[in-house]
């Protein structure tokens, strides 16, 4: 009855809706920015290169966006995610919330899980929904006044504000790390009672080692290869890029060394 529960008529209903809501809003928007351009004086020419070139410094977060549909499609169908990434969603988000649900409704696989029941998977889109819900009413009432602490702050020793950065960025990246070098996989109980390995890529192993270091050796790379080149263009696309390289490395290891894509320590 629920087996396609994911991607019913019901679930592209509301993805058609939001996208509508989204693309509406921000033509609502370009077009007042675009008038009130012309009223301060801003040429037509100079107006239409801002809109160009917002549009292509766009491409680099579409692909972030893209790829992170496909990480929770496995769990999650695509249409969820889509919604949730069409509005205010991102990976550095959506993945550990999407996580943290699956893994509190008793599925030890994570996001490599299939939610089949509709029960889990509301709840799963109710915690990936509420977490980006609060932002939006904190924000107006209390980002000025923290803002200006944080602007005092930076003001008195600017390293602070370098160094909050990083160990936020650090923080955020070494969630992810340790998923990829300690995180547990579904089990299943055979009727002997022993457990084994219910879902191949799933727990920390060769895969998730390979995700990890190939990430950082093309993101490397890549920077080095912006840093010698000057492309300036490159560097926006430099982490989506070593993200799809990765993924693709990982697939290749898959196809052609499956008995080694098999190993794993933590399931």
């Amino acid at each position: 009855m629920f087996q396609d529960f994911k991607s019913d008529g019901f679930m592209f209903l509301i993805v058609v809706g939001v996208i509508i809501f989204v693309i509406a809003q921000s033509l609502f928007f370009m077009i007042r920015a675009i008038k009130r351009g012309k009223a301060l004086g801003i040429s037509s020419e100079k107006i239409k290169n801002t809109i160009t070139s917002s549009a292509v410094f766009s491409i680099a977060p579409a692909v972030s966006i893209a790829v992170t549909v496909l990480v929770l499609s496995v769990a999650l169908g695509y249409v969820l995610p889509w919604i949730r990434l069409s509005v205010i969603g991102a990976i550095s988000y959506e993945v550990p919330a999407a996580e943290a649900a699956i893994e509190a409704a008793g599925l030890s696989g994570g996001i490599g899980s299939d939610v089949t029941d509709p029960k889990i998977f509301t709840a799963i889109a109710w915690v990936m929904s509420l977490g980006c819900i609060l932002p939006l009413i904190l924000i107006p009432l209390i980002l000025k006044k923290v803002q200006k602490t944080v602007t005092g702050t930076v003001n008195k020793n600017a390293k602070w504000a370098d160094l909050m950065s990083a160990a936020a960025f650090i923080g955020l990246i070494s969630a992810f790390l340790g998923r990829g070098i300690a995180g547990t996989g579904e089990l299943k109980v055979l009727e002997s009672g022993e457990k084994i390995n219910a879902v191949i890529g799933d727990g920390a192993g060769v895969l998730s080692i390979a995700a990890i270091i190939s990430a950082v050796a093309f993101m490397l790379l890549l920077t080095l290869v912006n840093k010698k080149l000057k492309w300036k263009w490159l560097e926006a696309f430099a982490m989506p890029l070593a993200m799809l390289l990765s993924m693709g490395v990982v697939v290749l290891i898959s196809h052609f060394a499956p008995n080694l894509a098999a190993i794993e320590w933590r399931y």
